[in-house]
C-alpha cells in the first residue's frame, strides 16, 4: 500500500475526505487541511496582553497553510516552552519520563497543521535553523481521539515492544538459577563428605574391634593368657580323627658315630607342628619280635625297620623316612643363610686352647658347622635328652628359615644331592618341610622329648601327653587286617614274665608291645576299650592263658588295642631249648 498523501509533494493529488449524502466522494479543497488534534498549532504573537491559544484546531485562526518543516522549526525557536499533558523534551510530563521531544509521526491518514507566522515582511531574516531531527516513520494507525486533559498524548508510541522488561528475561535469572545451583550442589557434597566420614568413621572402629577380638583369639588359642590354658582349650575342640603327616629323620653323626632321631610331625587339622624327640634308649621290636632299643634298630634293622617299629610301638602311621647326615646338615644350614638358636651352653673347639666354637646366650647366629657341634654335643655327665634338645632347636630354626613355597623348598632339598630314602622322594620332602616351615614361622610350632623309663618302655604321662595328643596314635583307628596290637605290663615281680608273654603273642599273630613294669599284682588283668575289641581282648585271654573273667572294660594305654598286666597268677613258662 502505497502512501497517499506525503507533504513534500507539491504535486499533491486531492485526497478523498469523505462522502456526501448521495454517496459521491468529497475531495480536499487546496489550502484546507484536515483537522488533527495532536497536531502543534501556530504560534500567535500576543497583543494587547492577551493569553495564547490552547489545544490544536482554532477556527478561528485564518488561512490554514500547507505544512512547511522548515516553518515549524522556525516557530520553535521563536515560541517558549509550552507545558502539556504528555512529556516533553524539558523534563517529566504526566507519564513516566521524556528523553527529549521527538519529532511527529507521520500519520498517512492526517495532514500536518502548519503554523501561520505573522512577521513582517520586511523582518530582518531569521538565524538559520539547525537541521531537522530525521523523520520517523511508522505503519499507518487509525486516527485517535482528540486529546483530553489527563490523557496522554497520541504521539508517544506505547506499544509493548518498548517496554523491554514485559518480554525480555532478566538477564539476572540466568545467574539467580546458577547461584541456586550452586549453593545446591555444595550443600550436597557437604552432606556426602559428612556421610563419607560417618562410614570411615564405622569402618575404622570395625576394624580395632576385629584387630582386638583377633589379638585376644590368637592368645587364647596360643594359650598365652594368664590363667586360660589354650592347648587344652584347643584339644577339647579339636574333635574326631585329626589328620597328621608324621616323618621320622635319622641324624646320622658321621665324625663321633651315633644316631640322633626326631619325628616331624605336621596337625592338618589344627594347623600346628610339632618336632617329637625320641631317645635312642626307648624299646622297640626287631624284625623277629625281639625287643631292642632304638639307637640299635637305626644300626642293625635300617630305615624300614625301625620306621615299622615305631609305629608299632607308637600307635601311628609314619609316611617316610629322612636320613640326614651331619655334612647334609651343614649344607642346609649354609643354604637357608645360617640360623639364629638361643643356646644353652658352650661348645668348645676340637683344637686345645682355642675359643669355644659356640657361645652361650640368646640368638645366637650359627653357620653350618657350629649347628652341627651343637647339634651333635652332649657334655660330660649329661643325660641324652640334653643333646636331643639342642638338636630339636637346631630343627626348628632350620625350619623357621625355610621356603614355605614347596617347590623352593624342593629346590633346596635337590640341591643338597644327598641320598634319601625310596619311601620319601624329594619332592614328598619338600612339600612336607614347607608345611612345617609356614607353622615354625608364626609360631604355631613346638618340640617335645618323649619320656620313657630307665628300662626303655613308655611313661603313663608319654603315653597320655605325647602319643596320644600329639601322635594320635589311639584317635586313629587301625588297618582292616592288621595285627592287634597288646601292651604287656609285667607286674608278676619276675623279669622272665615279660619275654614269655611276648613269645606267646608273637606266636598267636599279635603285635607285641612292651609297656614296662608295674607294681607287683596279685591278679592279671586284660582291659579293653570300644565294645568292639571285647572279642579281641578275650582271645588275647585265652592265648596267655588267662582266665575269661579277667577281661574287664576300661581304658587302656594309648599305643595298644588292648592293655593286659600280668600279676602272679600268670604262668610264666620256663624256655625250650
Amino acid at each position: 500500500m502505497t502512501d497517499r498523501h506525503d507533504p513534500y509533494d507539491p504535486y499533491q493529488q486531492p485526497q478523498i475526505i469523505g462522502y456526501d449524502e448521495y454517496g459521491q466522494p468529497v475531495y480536499q479543497q487546496q489550502g484546507q487541511q484536515q483537522y488533527d488534534p495532536y497536531a502543534q498549532q501556530p504560534q500567535q504573537p500576543q497583543h494587547d496582553g492577551q493569553p495564547q491559544q490552547g489545544y490544536g484546531y482554532d477556527p478561528y485562526a485564518g488561512t490554514q497553510q500547507q505544512y512547511d518543516p522548515y516553518a515549524t522549526q522556525q516557530a520553535q525557536q521563536a515560541q517558549p516552552t509550552q507545558q502539556g499533558y504528555g512529556y516533553d523534551g524539558g523534563g517529566y510530563g504526566g507519564y513516566g519520563y521524556d528523553t527529549g521531544r521527538q519529532p511527529a509521526v507521520d500519520d498517512s491518514t492526517q495532514q500536518w497543521n502548519a503554523p501561520q507566522a505573522t512577521a513582517a515582511p520586511t523582518a530582518a531574516p531569521a538565524a538559520p535553523a539547525p537541521p531537522p531531527f530525521p523523520e520517523q516513520r511508522s505503519e499507518p494507525e487509525p486516527p485517535a481521539d482528540p486529546a483530553l486533559p489527563g490523557q496522554r498524548r497520541a504521539d508517544r508510541d506505547d506499544r509493548a515492544e518498548q517496554f523491554s522488561f514485559i518480554e525480555e528475561p532478566d538477564e539476572d535469572s540466568e545467574d539467580v538459577i546458577d547461584w541456586l545451583k550452586f549453593t545446591e550442589s555444595r550443600s550436597e557434597r557437604r552432606e556426602e563428605a559428612r556421610r563419607r566420614g560417618h562410614n570411615r568413621m564405622v569402618a575404622l572402629i570395625v576394624v580395632v574391634a576385629l584387630v582386638v577380638v583377633g589379638g585376644a583369639g590368637y592368645l587364647w588359642f596360643a594359650g598365652k593368657i594368664p590363667g586360660v590354658s589354650g592347648k587344652d582349650e584347643q584339644n577339647a575342640a579339636a574333635t574326631g580323627p585329626q589328620k597328621r603327616d608324621v616323618i621320622v629323620v635319622h641324624l646320622h653323626n658321621t665324625k663321633k658315630g651315633g644316631t640322633s632321631t626326631a619325628l616331624l610331625v605336621d596337625n592338618v587339622t589344627t594347623e600346628r607342628g610339632t618336632t617329637v624327640l625320641l631317645p635312642n634308649s626307648l624299646a622297640v621290636a626287631a624284625d623277629d619280635g625281639s625287643t631292642t632299643t632304638l639307637g640299635k634298630s637305626v644300626d642293625d634293622d635300617g630305615s624300614t625297620g625301625t620306621r615299622e617299629a615305631i609305629d608299632t610301638l607308637l600307635g601311628t602311621s609314619i609316611s617316610g623316612t629322612w636320613r640326614l647326615d651331619t655334612p647334609y646338615l651343614e649344607n642346609l644350614v649354609e643354604l637357608v643363610g645360617n640360623i639364629e638358636v638361643d643356646t644353652d651352653t658352650a661348645v668348645p673347639d676340637s683344637k686345645k686352647g682355642a675359643a669355644p666354637l659356640v657361645n652361650k646366650g640368646e640368638a645366637q647366629t650359627l653357620s653350618g658347622p657350629m649347628a652341627v657341634a651343637y647339634a651333635t654335643y652332649q657334655g660330660e655327665g649329661e643325660p641324652e635328652a640334653k643333646q636331643l634338645t639342642r638338636f630339636g632347636q637346631v630343627m626348628r630354626s632350620v625350619l623357621r628359615k625355610l621356603s614355605e613355597d614347596p617347590k623352593a623348598a624342593t629346590v633346596t632339598i635337590e640341591t643338597l644331592a644327598q641320598i634319601l630314602d625310596p619311601s620319601l622322594p624329594e619332592q614328598d620332602l619338600g612339600a612336607s618341610l614347607a608345611k612345617l616351615a609356614g607353622h615354625a614361622k608364626v609360631g604355631d610350632y613346638e618340640t617335645e622329648l618323649l619320656p620313657v623309663r630307665s628300662d626303655g618302655t613308655l611313661t603313663d604321662a608319654a603315653t597320655e601327653s605325647v602319643v596320644k595328643d600329639i601322635l594320635g596314635g589311639k584317635v586313629k583307628a587301625p588297618e582292616q587286617g592288621a595285627a592287634v596290637r597288646v601292651g604287656i605290663r609285667n607286674a608278676t615281680g619276675d623279669t622272665k614274665g615279660t619275654e614269655t608273654a611276648r613269645v606267646q603273642l608273637v606266636n598267636g599273630g599279635y603285635t607285641f608291645v612292651d609297656s614296662g613294669k608295674a607294681d607287683t599284682a596279685a591278679s592279671s588283668e586284660v582291659v579293653y576299650g570300644a565294645a568292639g575289641d571285647k572279642a579281641k581282648a578275650v582271645e588275647v585271654a585265652k592265648t596267655l592263658g588267662l582266665p575269661e573273667s579277667a577281661v574287664k572294660k576300661g581304658k587302656p594305654a594309648a599305643n595298644a588295642d588292648v592293655s593286659v598286666a600280668l600279676g602272679q597268677d600268670y604262668k610264666i613258662s620256663e624256655p625250650t631249648s
